[in-house]
């Protein structure tokens, strides 16, 4: 089948480690550990399994991090190589083992990505799936399946940047008819979101500042306003096509500054006061509630820890590794409380707790919001470099979530255009899953119009 790898090796690690910081273009070179090209397809590991076509695969920021050599090496013995990348995923099921009762063939699925003990064979669970927690298992590297904390990290998967891969009835979840693959792939990021905020408490009533207007930002200033309706949302973005989805999907504020202007501007937002040290950036007095790191770089890291309130929360999405030139003196002079978050844990609901991506599926089946305009281009897998260089020069792309599109979503698509060229009519305009969000809750539904 045709797939993007992750090929570790020793020596195309050291090489492409030292060479990138000058030269970018050797991670997606064969001098690099991303590989294209033809893989055997996985196999079903069991009966309890299913084999999966993939529709379309989401090009995430920590797949950028993996091809780039930006992770922590502390993550690789959670990991198993080589394997085909993709964790974000919307496909068909092709197969099923004898045990599988809740799906059948040709019937379209989103993926939890997570392989905790219910996929890796394991009657006794960890004392965290136990509890309801598998994005914390204790067993990411042990049991009938090989190392990996995530479909696209493991040898025995495959992932969403393949035509096929496999997955375990437990992770497996329907997607109703009128869902779209652009709402569907979005399902992991928008878990991971909803997740964040459950793990943090919902800030109802309060000042957020949500640093970062990529993907995982935007998801969550849309999850704030639906968990947490009548919090104010500030979002901190870079760019203006970031600035207008943010307003689109509820921020109150949104901010944009460059350089110098950053920190007056965040300031005048949240009411503080700006102080001059001897040496370094101005110090706040006051700041949000709760900020959201979204961005995952050693700048936004700084900025979060400078910008919350004193006995305010910083909440990490967006996955810094080994970052550097940190000022960590504001998590002990505010008591900050710093909180991690990982992959698309649990949310409570008021019917129990349930999988934050299927909890995402049935917030997109019940039209409480569309995220589908984020999906802003795709690719075929061959075209992966246009792809990465797509991604990683957003200011001038505009592109919000890039992804591959894999045979089967491609067929789908020509099927869905022969479909509707064949209907009479005048153009409808955007529907759902196709144009713009719909307005966030509490939005007032003229354009532009201000919030009560």
């Amino acid at each position: 089948m045709e797939a993007l790898q992750f090929r570790f090796s020793p020596l195309r690690y050291a090489f492409a480690k030292a060479v990138g910081a000058v030269y970018p273009g050797v991670f997606a070179s064969r001098a690099g550990c991303l590989a294209y090209g033809d893989v055997p397809e996985p196999a079903l590991p069991g009966p309890e399994w299913v084999k999966i076509e993939t529709r379309l695969g989401g090009i995430c920021g920590s797949d950028l991090n993996l091809i780039t050599l930006r992770d922590s090496p502390s993550v690789s013995p959670f990991a198993s190589f080589p394997f085909v990348i993709g964790h974000e995923n919307v496909g068909v099921v092709r197969e099923t083992g004898p045990a599988v009762t809740e799906v059948e063939p040709g019937q379209r699925v989103v993926v939890d990505p997570l392989l905790p003990c219910a996929v890796r064979g394991f009657g006794q669970p960890c004392a965290n799936c136990r509890a309801g927690l598998p994005n914390r298992c204790l067993r990411f590297a042990e049991g009938a399946l090989a190392p990996g904390l995530l479909l696209g990290s493991c040898r025995d998967t495959g992932g969403s940047w393949g035509e096929v891969f496999v997955a375990h009835r437990s992770q497996v979840i329907p997607v109703p008819d009128h869902v779209s693959d652009e709402n569907a792939v979005l399902a992991e990021p928008f878990g991971c979101a909803l997740h964040a905020v459950d793990v943090a408490g919902p800030p109802h009533g309060r000042t957020v500042l949500v640093i970062g207007g990529g993907v995982i930002g935007l998801c969550t200033i849309a999850a704030l306003r639906i968990m947490a309706p009548g919090c104010r949302i500030i979002a901190l973005v870079r760019h203006p096509f970031q600035a207008d989805m943010a307003r689109r999907l509820g921020a109150d504020e949104v901010l944009a500054p460059r350089g110098r202007d950053v920190y007056p501007t965040v300031a005048a937002a949240l009411g503080a006061k700006l102080l001059r040290p001897v040496l370094g950036p101005p110090v706040l007095v006051g700041g949000a509630d709760v900020v959201y790191e979204c961005a995952g770089s050693d700048g936004a890291l700084n900025d979060a820890l400078r910008f919350a309130a004193p006995g305010g929360q910083v909440v990490l999405l967006g996955l810094a590794s080994v970052p550097r030139g940190i000022d960590w003196t504001f998590v002990w002079l505010k008591e900050l409380q710093v909180q991690g978050v990982f992959a698309a844990g649990p949310v409570r609901t008021g019917e129990g707790t349930v999988s934050a991506v299927q909890r995402a599926i049935e917030l997109f089946a019940e039209g409480a919001v569309d995220l589908s305009a984020l999906v802003t281009h795709r690719f075929a897998f061959k075209d992966y470099r246009q792809a990465l260089a797509t991604v990683t020069a957003k200011g001038s792309s505009g592109c919000l979530k890039a992804v591959f599109v894999a045979p089967a979503g491609a067929a789908a698509r020509a099927g869905a255009g022969a479909e509707a060229a064949a209907v009479p009519g005048p153009d409808p305009g955007p529907g759902p899953g196709e144009g713009a969000p719909a307005p966030a809750r509490g939005e007032a539904a003229a354009a532009g119009a201000p919030r009560g």
